[in-house]
């Protein structure tokens, strides 16, 4: 008898790191195409949805350091794009 799968995490509840983490793992999974394609078909939807959060979670973080940049009086403080690189 095999062992039930897991119920994953749901993805608004994780870390940037957390579901870069699994994303990688996903990406990894699918690229050596040893995962039946139903699996394949699951995983690419998770990992969409990962990929999704962080790009949210990263833009949240973006937004943060230009309010931080700005002055007292909400006056731009010398800002200029944030290098993502």
């Amino acid at each position: 008898m095999t062992e039930p799968t897991p119920t994953p995490r749901p993805v608004a509840e994780m870390s940037f790191e957390e579901a870069l983490r699994e994303l990688e793992t996903i990406v990894q999974k699918l690229e050596r195409g040893d995962v039946p394609l139903q699996e394949s078909i699951s995983q690419y939807e998770r990992g969409d949805a990962l990929r999704a959060h962080c790009d949210s979670l990263l833009q949240a973080a973006e937004a943060k350091v230009e309010k931080i940049r700005r002055g007292n009086d909400g006056a731009a403080a010398g800002t200029e794009p944030l290098d993502m690189d």
